[in-house]
C-alpha cells in the first residue's frame, strides 16, 4: 500500500507540474547566470566587455532519479563608440533540466538584448528583453498510472487512459527587465532591479488544447546586490533575492568574498560565501579566480523538513566564469568606478 501510494503521489506531482502550479528552474549561484536572473543584466559588467559562463546542478544525488540543471550563456557590450555614455549588451542562454523518473526534460535557447545609459558619472539605467524557445518532453514509458494497478503491481502493458495528446510541448516565451545601479566611488557600487519572466503568459501542456488551464504564469524577480572594497586584500558583495511564481516564492540572502592572494592586479584571489534560501537551505561556496577563469562551487545543505529523509538534503553546484576585455583578452584595464584590486 505504502508503494502504492507514493507511486500515485509522484503521477500527481507530474500532472499538477503539467498545470505549472510551480517554480521556474533555478540555480543557488544565481549571481553566476546573471541573464537568467533579469535579461537588463545583459552585458553589464563594470570590469569587463564581454563573458561567458557555465552553470551544472545536481539535486538530490542520493535519489535514483537526481535533478540535473545545466546552462550555457555569454554576453558582450557592443556599439560603446556609437552612443554617448551608453552601450547595447547582447547575449544567448541554453538551459537545459532533466527530473523524475519520467525523464521530464526542459530544453530552453533564449537571445537577450539590453540597453544601458550613464544618467552621469555616478547612475546607470538598464532595460533588457530576451525571447526564445521552450521544448519539454517526457517519457511516458517510464511512468505508472493508477489505473494500471490491478491490485499488487502496477502492470505497465495496460493502458494509462490518461488524456496525453503528445510527450513533446514547445512554445515561444518573453522576458524582460530594468535594473539600475550607482557607481559611488571607487570602492563602492550598488546595483538592483526587477525583471517580469513569461511576459506572453504562454500555454505549456502535453493535453489537448483548452481541456486544462496550461497558462504559465509570470514571474517575478528581483535582486539588490553591493560591491564593497573592504581593503586591498577584501572585497564582499552582499545578496538579497526574491522571486515569485503563482503560488511559489523564493528568497535568497547572503553575500560572496574576494581574496586577493597575489598583491596589486588581484589576478589569483580565493572567492567564498554563504547564502541562506528561506525555509530551505543554507548555501556556502568556495572558488578561485586565476586571471580572467573563475570557478565556484556550492552545496545547498537542506534545513527544511526534508532533512528527515536522506535521499532529498542536498543539491550541489559548479559555475565555470570567463571574463574578457577586447583587444587584449582582459589584461588590460577599463575605465569604471568599481571596487577592484
Amino acid at each position: 500500500m505504502a508503494t502504492k501510494l507514493f507511486l500515485l503521489t509522484s503521477c500527481y506531482l507530474l500532472i499538477t507540474t503539467c498545470k505549472l502550479f510551480s517554480q521556474d528552474l533555478h540555480f543557488s549561484q544565481y549571481n553566476n547566470a546573471p541573464l537568467l536572473v533579469n535579461p537588463a543584466n545583459t552585458g553589464f559588467s563594470p570590469e569587463y566587455d564581454f563573458r561567458i559562463g557555465l552553470n551544472s546542478r545536481n539535486q538530490w544525488a542520493a535519489t535514483n532519479v537526481p535533478y540535473k540543471t545545466f546552462s550555457a550563456w555569454g554576453d558582450a557590450q557592443l556599439f560603446k563608440n556609437k552612443f554617448e555614455n551608453g552601450w547595447i549588451g547582447v547575449g544567448a542562454v541554453l538551459l537545459n533540466d532533466v527530473a523524475g523518473t519520467g525523464n521530464l526534460t526542459s530544453t530552453k535557447t533564449y537571445l537577450n538584448v539590453a540597453y544601458h545609459q550613464m544618467i552621469d558619472d555616478n547612475n546607470l539605467i538598464s532595460f533588457g528583453f530576451s525571447g526564445g524557445m521552450v521544448q519539454k518532453r517526457v517519457d511516458y514509458n517510464k511512468l505508472t498510472f493508477d489505473q494500471q494497478w490491478n491490485g499488487n503491481f502496477f502492470d505497465i502493458d495496460v493502458p494509462n487512459n490518461e488524456p496525453f495528446v503528445t510527450n513533446n510541448a514547445s512554445y515561444f516565451d518573453m522576458n524582460a527587465g530594468i535594473n539600475y545601479t550607482w557607481f559611488a566611488n571607487d570602492n563602492f557600487y550598488l546595483n538592483g532591479g526587477i525583471s517580469m519572466m513569461h511576459l506572453n503568459t504562454p500555454q505549456e501542456t502535453f493535453f489537448a488544447p483548452n481541456s486544462v488551464d496550461a497558462t504559465l504564469s509570470r514571474r517575478f524577480n528581483f535582486f539588490v546586490n553591493a560591491s564593497i572594497k573592504m581593503s586591498d586584500f577584501v572585497i564582499l558583495n552582499p545578496h538579497a533575492y526574491y522571486s515569485k511564481m503563482n503560488t511559489a516564492e523564493e528568497t535568497v540572502i547572503g553575500f560572496n568574498g574576494q581574496f586577493n592572494l597575489s598583491g596589486e592586479g588581484g589576478n589569483s584571489q580565493l572567492l567564498f560565501g554563504v547564502h541562506y534560501r528561506n525555509k530551505d537551505a543554507a548555501i556556502p561556496s568556495v572558488g578561485y579566480q586565476l586571471g580572467n577563469l573563475q570557478l565556484n562551487f556550492n552545496y545547498d545543505a537542506t534545513v527544511s523538513s526534508l532533512t528527515s529523509y536522506s535521499n532529498y538534503r542536498s543539491a550541489y553546484e559548479l559555475s565555470i566564469l570567463w571574463n574578457g576585455i577586447y583587444g587584449n583578452m582582459g589584461s588590460g584595464e577599463k575605465n569604471v568606478r568599481c571596487p577592484k584590486f
